[in-house]
Parts: structure tokens; sequence; C-alpha cells
């Protein structure tokens, strides 16, 4: 059965949602509540939609982050190789726990569930560079290179 109009309309338009919710957070460093609204009268879709799809994805931000965001994932791999660590690690050389924006605007911090590197095990995600095998000297070095 082919759709119709209208269906296939809908369908290009949900397609193009997550394309557009990435680009706003590329351009205005998270998504906020005008940028949604204007997302889904762009993509002819109700806004409950778009909310729904942007606070579905955790690399999909809905409230202002830092410069840098640190993302330590927390599967099982990263997990039994003492994930724990990483955070406790990050905590003390930030000041800042899982969910928190440092003072100075410079680093977000977030535990999610994969980022995809379970060969490199433990891992963060520093906006979209991956760093693997941590240790705490490591992790010491990584932050103080983003300064």
């Amino acid at each position: 059965m082919v759709p119709s109009n209208k269906e296939a309309s809908s369908a290009n338009s949900r397609a193009g949602l997550l394309p557009a919710l990435k680009d706003a957070v590329r351009k205005d460093g998270s998504l906020n509540s005008e940028s949604m609204s204007g997302l889904a009268g762009q993509c002819r879709l109700p806004l409950n939609e778009v909310f729904g799809v942007a606070t579905f994805y955790a690399f999909l931000p809905v409230s202002p982050t830092g410069k840098n965001i640190i993302r330590v994932c927390r599967c099982l791999p990263c997990h039994l190789k003492d994930a724990q660590a990483v955070i406790g690690s990050i905590k003390k050389e930030l000041g800042i726990a899982p969910g928190e924006t440092s003072k100075d605007g410079k680093f977000s911090f977030e535990v999610v569930g994969c980022i995809g590197a379970c060969d490199q095990a433990p891992a963060m995600l520093i906006n979209d560079k991956v760093y693997g095998n941590l240790t705490p000297p490591v992790i010491a070095e990584i932050l103080k290179s983003y300064g």
C-alpha cells in the first residue's frame, strides 16, 4: 500500500527531526522550549513528540551545559573495569558530581549507558573524543589538556 501524501510528508518530517535537534544543539549548546517549539513547527510535529525525542537521547541536552561535556560509560564492560574509579577521579579533579557543571562553565559531567567503546573499557567521552583504558593519572592529564 502506498502512503498518502499526508503520511509521506509526516514520515519525512519525523525523519528530519533528529538531525534538526542535533543541529540545534551544535548551534546553541542545548535545547530549550523555544528551539523545540520552533522545530515542532518546522517539522510539522506536535511539541510533545519533539520533546519526547529530545529527552529520549542522552546526547541531546535540554538544559545549558559546560563548554566540554564529559560522559562516562556505565555499561557492563566499563563497570567491570572499574568505571567507578573513573567517576571518582573526575569528581576529585573537577569538584563536580555527575549531573553537575563546573562553576567556571568549562565542564559538565554525565554518566551514560554506553558510548560504544567497550573494547577500551573503562572509557569516557569528552565532547566527541573517546578516551579509553583510563586510570586516575591518565584522567588527570586528559582533563588538564582541556584547560
